[in-house]
């Protein structure tokens, strides 16, 4: 059966209510697969996905109903199947938006782990990942319309020994080329040789199986990567469910990326599971600015019922008029990844008579850690209830910042960590799990946060040093590390700004080697030309005389973040857009 909402969630009682049948009567389903199975049985020819070619309302689109998505589906893991692939094996997907990304996503949990890479990450960065997950297959864009991705590919199987095949996905409408190098598979002509009704493998895939591997941020330095199971990522999807309240009748214009968890699985997966439809909104998505100038027109063509966007799309569609649209069929927005400023959200809600309902989300818990439900009103910074069938605990910190065993009172700050279901498996590399969880089990998140009388997890900050910027998780090591190269560096730290767009960006503080001279400008300049990422390119370089220290010698961020406060509350003009 279908994953269909049992009752409205309106506070933790309702939680403790769905509690109340066991989650192994309540949650039959055992992997990914068996979703595609179970909704292509009960929808079959209603529309699973949609793809817009173009921003134009107008223009018609490229559909796929739920039997078509299930025998795509077994199609690719047939011929990954065909091609080696075993349960084992990792499956790098290089792609923009596109219909065939569900298919590598899903035919590759079907027959191995599947790696979705960021395509905008530089070369070094990709090679290390795949090498990390020691990738036998890569899905890559045949075009080099969208971030080089084609000329990317076939540099990056060079210098990847485990690849054995790269299967080139082909843009709409495009003639196929003459010939391919040794090596390389066209997907579309590859799959469609291969069986549709079942999976060639029989593979009996168990929910303690790893599904896929995240990589945790884009801009971070060395890879990590995140191993989900099959279990983790169908309770993601039976949770937001009955949370969310998803219908079958839903209709939701998924743009985030499908590298991210947040695409992948609250965005996509769980629409998949009640039998709704998702909108692609062309190969670039939410980065496409005319998606974004003609949603309210897309909304109204396409009845969505549900606005989902980190914040500083938000704040780019608050500048779109509605004008004549009919978006009456909204019933639902929901945001997260990033801070939410309390201007946006009253903005958002004036203009569109929309609620911004917010949730917490990580790459560890398969992308979902909290949810605020339809009906419920929060203040900006609550992210909601709990989790049925999770724990959740708000914990002091010891002297080096460390959650402790010791749960705050209502309304006091601490550590949010978490025991759940969808609990990701842990890192690929051993060492990375070093300070992921507890002594006894629970995920220590680096989140600062308090509970309220309702048992609402509110967040406050964070312990890490992370900055986030538009939903990137950027490590500010790596700015730093670009600074601390320029010969007339002392001292360098790098802080997020607070920016009402994009939530934080990056800015750097520097003192100088005695005697020596720079300028602001000349310093990020330079620092910018050495972090190959864009969104961790500063913003600013201030020259301070002195750098603020602790006693023990460690340079002191607070004053730091303090200090790029003020100066973005004295500094007119706007801020460069995301």
């Amino acid at each position: 059966m279908p994953f269909i909402a049992q009752f409205p969630i309106r506070n933790v009682a309702d939680i403790r209510r769905l509690e109340d049948t066991p989650l192994a009567q309540a949650l039959t389903l055992r992997s990914t697969y068996e979703i595609f199975q179970s909704s292509a049985q009960a929808f079959g020819d209603k529309t699973a996905l949609t793809f817009l070619r173009t921003a134009n309302p107008d223009e018609e689109p490229v559909r796929w109903s739920y039997a078509e998505l299930l025998a795509g589906i077994h199609q690719t893991a047939n011929l990954l199947h065909r091609i080696g692939v075993q349960s084992g094996d990792a499956i790098g997907v290089l792609l923009p938006g596109c219909l065939e990304y569900h298919l590598a996503l899903w035919g590759g949990e079907a027959a191995g782990i599947v790696q979705p890479l960021n395509p905008l990450l530089s070369e070094e960065k990709l090679v290390s990942l795949l090498n990390a997950g020691k990738a036998k297959v890569l899905f890559a864009w045949g075009s080099d319309d969208d971030a080089g991705i084609w000329s990317k590919a076939l540099r990056i199987r060079t210098q990847v020994p485990t690849l054995t095949h790269v299967l080139r996905v082909a843009p709409l409408n495009e003639t196929p080329p003459q010939s391919l190098p040794t090596g390389v598979l066209d997907f579309d002509a590859e799959r469609r040789a291969e069986r549709s009704d079942r999976l060639l493998s029989d593979r009996a895939i168990a929910p303690n199986d790893i599904a896929a591997y995240f990589h945790t941020g884009g801009t971070t330095g060395a890879p990590k990567l995140a191993r989900h199971s099959h279990g983790a990522q169908v309770f993601t999807a039976w949770v937001c469910v009955q949370l969310q309240g998803t219908r079958a009748d839903d209709v939701v214009i998924n743009g985030y990326p499908l590298f991210h968890v947040a695409g992948v699985l609250p965005g996509s997966l769980t629409s998949f599971a009640a039998g709704s439809e998702v909108v692609m909104p062309t190969t670039a998505l939410f980065r496409n600015r005319e998606v974004i100038a003609n949603y309210w027109r897309l909304v109204e063509r396409y009845r969505a019922t549900a606005v989902s966007a980190v914040p500083t799309v938000l704040a780019a569609l608050a500048n779109v008029p509605v004008g004549d649209a009919d978006i009456s069929t909204l019933r639902y927005c929901r945001t997260g990844a990033a801070p939410l400023s309390p201007d946006l959200a009253t903005r958002f809600e004036a203009q569109f008579g929309i609620h911004v309902h917010e949730s917490l989300g990580m790459t560890e818990m398969a992308g979902i850690s909290t949810i605020t439900p339809p009906g419920v009103n929060a203040p900006v910074g609550c992210v909601g209830f709990r989790l049925p069938h999770t724990q959740m605990r708000v914990v002091a910190l010891d002297d080096s910042g460390n959650p402790t065993d010791r749960d705050m009172p209502i309304g006091e700050q601490g550590m949010v960590i978490f025991k759940s279901p969808n609990l990701f498996s842990g890192f690929v590399d051993p060492n990375d799990n070093q300070h992921a969880f507890t002594a006894d089990g629970w995920l220590a998140t680096g989140d600062l946060g308090w509970l309220d009388d309702h048992e609402r997890l509110n967040l406050s900050g964070r312990s890490k040093d992370l900055i986030i910027r538009s939903g990137h998780n950027i490590d500010p090591k790596v700015i730093e590390d670009a600074m601390a190269s320029h010969p007339a560096v002392q001292h360098c730290a790098a802080v997020g700004e607070p920016d009402a767009y994009a939530g934080e960006l990056p800015v750097v503080f520097v003192t100088l080697k005695p005697g020596a001279q720079a300028n602001e400008a000349e310093l990020l300049a330079y620092v910018c030309e050495r972090v190959d990422e864009p969104p961790a390119r500063p913003r600013s370089v201030t020259v301070l005389p002195t750098m603020p220290m602790t006693l023990v010698g460690k340079i002191f961020k607070p004053e730091l973040r303090q200090l790029a406060a003020q100066t973005k509350q004295g500094s007119p003009g706007s801020h460069p857009k995301t």
